[in-house]
């Protein structure tokens, strides 16, 4: 694909995905402390959609969970630019900004925790997995809840917590 290697693609992807996550992260604490970051903002969102796309560049031949979970993705990211850009976050655009924006970043942590558990040894060890089904096991279970359950804590307090002065 656009002549490059399928170990090239997959660390560009790889790549792409650490910068998402973790200006996602940061900006997830900043709607904690109702600051706007719209630098960081841009390019969490611009980085989780590139996440999402490159994520097709993967050779398949069926439709699989991880297409499902990046369609998704790029239709919360649209709606999260949307509200944030085209909306300035007025009136329900906010709530619609924080959820789905943070929605997104919620798949891209859940992709990262299934590929830890498939590419780190001593994880795989704890929940061995028989490709193509992901990891599976009561320890990657209990991982993937506490993942959720972080997320729907600090969303819900973005939520309550986020109150822009304005955003550009």
């Amino acid at each position: 694909m656009f002549g490059l290697s399928l170990s090239a693609i997959t660390l560009i992807h790889v790549v792409i995905s650490l910068i998402a996550i973790v200006a996602g992260f940061v900006v997830m604490f900043g709607l904690l402390g109702s600051k706007s970051m719209p630098g960081l903002t841009a390019i969490f969102l611009l980085f989780t959609i590139l996440t999402s796309a490159t994520g097709f560049l993967f050779p398949f031949k069926e439709l699989l969970p991880s297409h499902i979970i990046g369609i998704i993705s790029l239709v919360l990211l649209a709606v999260a630019c949307l509200a944030l850009y085209g909306m300035k976050l007025s009136g329900v655009w906010r709530p619609v900004y924080i959820v789905t924006a943070m929605i997104s970043l919620y798949f891209n942590v859940f992709v990262l925790v299934i590929q830890s558990f498939l590419k780190v040894p001593a994880l795989a060890a704890l929940a061995p997995a028989v490709p193509p089904a992901p990891p599976s096991g009561p320890v990657f279970a209990v991982v993937q809840g506490i993942v959720l359950v972080f997320f729907v804590v600090l969303t819900i307090g973005a939520w309550r917590r986020y109150k822009p002065m304005a955003f550009a």
